[in-house]
């Protein structure tokens, strides 16, 4: 049995034009397009694309307009030089596909009549991981059609993705922190542990960031072993660590929490949730052995105050970018998706820090998703473009005070 996989459909990070041609394309492709069992064809009132893939890939739907144009965006597929042989519908005046930047190939499908996505989804083969991703389009209003893509531009304008860093810039040194481990296994539900779906994603996480050549990674843990709070910090540091991005998926015994959330430190919570998070997993490190109370002398207080109010700002610019980035790949987030907790792993003055909160274990949405390869290459993806913008604004801002 094939397993249907639904993606929301989301606004484009990248260029609206028109796409360059397939015979300079460069991808380390993963997934390859199977063009006889592949077609865009009318049936009835629906016009289905039907895509035979390799392999399962993220993808991704926007609409354009002038011309009328649908465009779909995939992680790593390669396609046949000409897609043209593809098109056998009345309602498509053309196809066309290429590469739009490192590691992602668009196909756009150029319409006759406007027409809006109705359904979007891939099954895979359980046995071969083979894929079929099917997008049905049904005919809309003009009205209808260019709302959606002055909505899809109006995305495009608020998150501006750099196609690259600048040239010449060192890498940055990235600290990846999967929560919890050994003895503390964090949220447990359905015979999943916190602590290796947080490992598991670390891995796939650390993967992206460093084929894309612009990353040093270290992990704070790199088996099922306790790692105090402390001790991932002072790696952090000893890492000469750009950023620490920690990453969780928690469960609440009361409420019905769904979705990602970014986390920078407070002292004062943003709400309860979020404050019983931070105590439990305080709690766990010292029910640990680990001791957090000691108290650092004056002087050593009044550095750290001057580190965090240099490193705050840019703590916030890294969660708003990652708010930003992991919307555009996964749609919908947390209600709140940008909060703030005195989580004890974010407490350096020194280190932009951010907890990921991917998702919560005590939904089963969340579980599942947590479980799925495409999402949480989803939510790589996401992560990766924040820091790629965090990283340009980072540089730019403190060129400019020089």
């Amino acid at each position: 049995m094939s397993r249907l996989i639904s993606f929301t459909l989301m606004a484009s990070l990248w260029c609206i034009g028109a796409v360059g041609s397939a015979a300079s394309q460069d991808l380390r492709a993963l997934a390859r397009v199977d063009m006889a069992a592949s077609g865009i064809e009318d049936s009835r009132s629906t016009t289905m694309l039907s895509l035979a893939l390799t392999q399962a890939v993220p993808y991704r739907v926007q609409v354009f307009a002038e011309p009328m144009r649908i465009a779909v965006d995939f992680r790593e597929v390669a396609f046949e030089p000409d897609v043209s042989g593809l098109d056998r519908s009345e309602r498509v005046v053309g196809l066309r596909a290429g590469v739009i930047r490192d590691g992602w190939s668009r196909l756009v499908i150029e319409l006759a009549e406007p027409m809006l996505v109705s359904e979007a989804g891939m099954a895979t083969d359980p046995q071969d991981g083979d894929a079929v991703i099917k997008i049905g389009l049904k005919t809309s209003s003009a009205a209808e059609f260019e709302a959606r893509a002055a909505s899809d531009i109006a995305a495009l304008k608020s998150w501006t993705q750099p196609d690259r860093l600048p040239e010449g810039n060192a890498r940055l040194m990235i600290v990846v922190d999967p929560g919890h481990g050994g003895v503390d296994p964090g949220a447990q539900r359905s015979g999943f542990d916190e602590a290796d779906l947080m490992l598991q994603f670390a891995r796939e996480l650390r993967e992206q960031l460093l084929r894309s050549g612009r990353y040093d990674v270290i992990m704070t843990r790199e088996d099922d072993s306790f790692v105090s709070l402390p001790q991932r910090v002072s790696l952090a540091r000893a890492a000469g660590a750009d950023a620490f991005v920690s990453l969780h998926a928690d469960a609440l015994a009361q409420g019905r929490a769904t979705g990602t959330t970014i986390y920078t430190l407070s002292e004062e919570a943003s709400d309860e949730a979020s404050a019983v998070l931070a105590e439990r997993q305080d709690r766990t490190d010292i029910l640990a052995g680990v001791d957090l109370t000691a108290q650092d002398d004056q002087i050593a207080t009044v550095l750290m105050d001057l580190a965090r109010h240099e490193t705050a700002p840019r703590t916030d610019r890294l969660a708003d970018a990652l708010v930003g980035g992991l919307k555009n790949t996964l749609g919908k987030l947390h209600k709140r998706p940008r909060l703030a907790a005195g989580f004890s792993v974010l407490k350096a003055p020194d280190i932009p820090s951010v907890l990921i909160e991917l998702g919560f274990m005590s939904s089963q949405r969340d579980l599942d998703r947590l479980n799925d390869p495409v999402w949480r290459s989803q939510a790589a993806t996401g992560i990766l473009d924040a820091l790629d913008l965090w990283a340009l604004e980072d540089a730019a801002i403190a060129a400019g005070r020089k």
